[in-house]
């Protein structure tokens, strides 16, 4: 039996791009997970998820990393696509490339939706080669399975980096969290100049309430 753990970062801020990351490994293997200290990311250090990160590489039989940048989100929360359907596409992207048609393989996800049956109907809808998969869904996945707490410390550590990236070329923008007051701060004095650098999601409310555009869609998800 093999495992596939997935994960996101990055869902909820206002500023940079959302990570989706996958580690598969052989179910034998997922207590080598835990010595290596792999478990919620949000428990961690960030030092602590970069050095344990290079482990769980190390360990993963592969790994799979993608990045949405805030252009493509902002694209299916204005369409009739929605985030929910938008990461659940993802996630079977992911699942697609390190699937392996020639395993029994059990799929466990951090489901993102409040709706977690609805939500792997639309998941599975995506997945190329189901027959071989088990897929599990559910809440705090990151937190009860190693394997997805792999996939979460991989997603974290990249988000991180796209932060640090962000930071270097405008400045302290914060967390890019819209309750963060660095980031409310840099909204408000760089938002109008940089409105067109790629960087905001302007179809998350903070953004709208500050910067009202008649011609978008209103919406009330964010």
């Amino acid at each position: 039996m093999y495992l596939i753990g997935i994960d996101d970062s990055g869902r909820g801020p206002l500023i940079g791009p959302m990570i989706l990351a996958g580690v598969m490994i052989k179910k034998e293997d997922e207590k080598e997970l835990k010595k290596l200290g792999a478990k919620d990311s949000k428990l961690l250090f960030h030092n602590q998820r970069i050095k344990i990160g290079e482990q769980i590489k190390k360990q993963a039989i592969k790994y799979e990393i993608i990045k949405i940048p805030p252009k493509e989100i902002d694209e299916a929360v204005f369409s009739k696509t929605n985030l929910n359907t938008l990461e659940a596409k993802k996630m079977a992207e992911i699942i697609n490339k390190l699937n392996d048609k020639n395993k029994a393989i059990k799929v466990i996800i951090d489901c993102p939706s409040v709706n977690i049956t609805a939500w792997k109907k639309k998941l599975i809808s995506f997945v190329k080669y189901p027959q071989n998969l088990t897929i599990i869904c559910e809440h705090k996945a990151d937190f009860n399975h190693p394997v997805v707490s792999a996939a979460s410390i991989l997603a974290k550590v990249v988000r991180e980096e796209e932060v640090s990236k962000l930071k270097k070329e405008y400045g302290n923008i914060g967390s890019g969290y819209p309750a963060d007051p660095i980031t409310q701060q840099f909204l408000k004095d760089k938002g109008q100049e940089l409105r067109d650098s790629g960087i905001f999601r302007k179809s998350w409310q903070t953004w709208r309430h500050m910067f009202p555009d008649k011609k978008q869609k209103t919406l009330s998800d964010y």
